[in-house]
Order: structure tokens, then C-alpha cells, then sequence
């Protein structure tokens, strides 16, 4: 397994994308020889900053809330940076549950008024200053100081990841906006057969690379207290066909995302994923999980991978 940070808990909050790419980027970095633990409340305030800005050029007529993939979470801190955890975090995450709606109505009062977007940016601010804390001037890391935009950029280039998906109603080896409702800015992903996107995940864990993964979490197969996602014995192995029928009927669900960061073998060669989950460390592995090869093949909607992955 590949070295991790400490893991955490969403609480009742919807920033399992931004927990899982984070996650992701610390584990890059720990295998680098660097360590580094960073700040989801930083990313989650800035990305509905930016959102409640969208919506209000749309005349109010853009949803507002916290869901979304984790492209949008490389977007945030490519934009607005980074913090580090130490820095800038929430005791109880679910503070974020109520924290949309509070600036959705802040929104709809600017549209109103038609505040226009520097008062409107004004007031989220103070919001959020209230609700989550008030955000430092800089970050201070091993004697140097930086701006938020530096240690982001320290952190994470805004081409290190790339963005895979598996599905045949568009082409193979090329990229498109994938259907789901969390891509909420339409992000593209680059499409590849599922036999390449295990092989890739496979070759990335042993190359000392973590994924973000972002699939269904809502089979029966899939259980958090026990620390498994499995497909029921005796299925059929899944195929490209499977999957795709799977997603257009909708009973596979964009549900959560997890960090990858392991492969694991049962006594009977089975292989699994071992993935490091946000909600809490209360299972039988600490908040680990292990998912089969099965389970990936059929469930998974997208992976972010480190640029590099993809010609190796």
C-alpha cells in the first residue's frame, strides 16, 4: 500500500470529491518524500465562490450546492490556490450541508438588487469568514512563506492530472464532457477501453501512483462497515457491454469518490483495489476499504490519474 495521510470525515457534508482528489495529491507527494496535508474546507469555500459568481450571471438561474467531481476540485485550487490543513480546517464538516443554501439566498438577494459581482463577492466573504473561519494571508511552510496561488502551484500543476473514463457510446481514445450530473462544468475525459483503464490503474499503484476514483457506492455489494465493494459470487465477469448497459439504465450511480492507493490479493488470487475512504475510520480497516477488480470493472464512473500514467 502506498503511504496516506491520516483519514478523514466528510461528516454530512458532499465533498467526497474534493477529500478524494486531495487525498490523492497528499499520497503523490508522501511517496515523493514530501509530505503535505491539505485543506478541503480552503477548496470547498473557494469552489462555491466561484459558483455563486456563475449563478449570478445567470440571472439566479444556475443550482448552487457542493456536489461535483474532482475536476472541479483541480480547477479550485488551479484558480485560488491552496492552503494546508493545519491552516485552514472545520472541526465538523457538516457545516458545509447548510453552507450552500446560506449563499443561494445571498445570491438571489444580489440578483435582485443587481449588486453586481464585486458586492456580491464581498458578502460571501464575510459569510464565510463567519461560518468557517476567517481565511490566513498567506501560507508559512518550513520557514518560507507563500502566496495561496504559489503553494498550489507548488502542490499541484494544473496539467498533472488527467481526467479517464470507459464508456461506448462516444469514442474511444478521445475526449468528451461525461453525462452526469455532477460534472457540473462539463469537464472532458478522456474515454479508454475498461481493459486499459485497469491496466493503467494497476501500472500506476505499482509505479508508486495514487487515482482518484469516482463511481457507485449504492450495491448491495458495496459495504463500508465491513470494508468491502464486491460483486455478489458466481456473476458473470463484467464486460465493456455490462458496464455501458449498467450506466444507461442508470443502475450504475455517480454516488462518491475515494482515493486509490493499494492493490491487495485474497487467499483465494482474487485482486483488490485498496481504496481510503472520507468517512471516518470506524470499519474494519480503519476507513480503508478493499475493492474487487469486478467491482471496478463494473462500477466505476471516472479515475484522475498523473499525466505521466498515460505513456508510461
Amino acid at each position: 500500500m502506498l503511504k496516506t495521510t491520516p483519514v478523514k470525515d466528510q461528516g454530512q457534508s458532499q465533498l467526497c470529491w474534493i477529500f478524494a482528489m486531495l487525498a490523492t495529491i497528499e499520497t503523490e507527494h508522501l511517496m515523493r518524500g514530501d509530505s503535505v496535508n491539505l485543506s478541503t474546507a480552503y477548496v470547498a469555500r473557494m469552489a462555491l465562490r466561484q459558483r455563486i459568481q456563475d449563478a449570478y450571471l445567470a440571472k439566479g438561474k444556475r443550482p448552487i450546492h457542493l456536489r461535483g467531481m474532482a475536476s472541479n476540485a483541480l480547477s479550485a485550487i488551479a484558480d485560488q490556490g491552496l492552503l494546508a490543513y493545519d491552516t485552514y480546517h472545520v472541526e465538523d464538516y457538516s457545516v458545509f450541508s447548510a453552507f450552500p443554501k446560506k449563499a443561494a439566498n445571498l445570491c438571489k438577494l444580489a440578483v435582485a438588487q443587481q449588486e453586481g459581482l464585486v458586492r456580491l463577492v464581498q458578502r460571501y466573504d464575510n459569510l464565510a469568514d463567519q461560518s468557517i473561519g476567517a481565511l490566513p494571508r498567506a501560507q508559512f511552510m518550513l520557514g518560507a512563506e507563500y502566496t495561496l496561488g504559489e503553494f498550489g502551484r507548488s502542490v499541484c500543476r494544473h496539467d498533472e492530472y488527467v481526467g479517464l473514463t470507459s464508456f461506448t457510446h462516444h469514442p474511444f481514445n478521445a475526449a468528451f464532457a461525461l453525462e452526469v450530473p455532477d460534472n457540473v462544468n462539463r469537464d472532458c475525459l478522456l474515454n479508454l477501453p475498461i481493459d486499459s483503464l485497469v491496466s493503467l490503474t494497476e501500472r500506476s499503484l505499482r509505479a508508486g501512483h495514487p487515482l482518484c476514483w469516482e463511481g457507485d457506492t449504492s450495491e448491495p455489494g458495496f459495504n463500508f462497515t465491513q470494508a468491502i465493494a464486491r460483486i455478489p459470487e458466481h456473476s458473470t465477469a463484467p464486460t465493456q457491454q455490462m458496464r455501458q448497459r449498467e450506466f444507461e439504465t442508470f443502475r450504475t450511480t455517480d454516488d462518491h469518490c475515494m482515493a486509490i492507493v493499494g492493490l491487495a490479493r485474497d487467499a483465494q488470487g482474487k485482486r483488490y483495489f485498496i481504496m481510503k475512504n472520507s468517512w471516518g475510520t470506524d470499519n474494519a480497516f480503519k476507513g480503508f476499504m478493499f475493492m474487487s477488480e469486478d467491482y471496478f470493472r463494473m462500477k466505476t464512473i471516472a479515475l484522475w490519474a498523473q499525466r505521466e500514467c498515460l505513456g508510461a
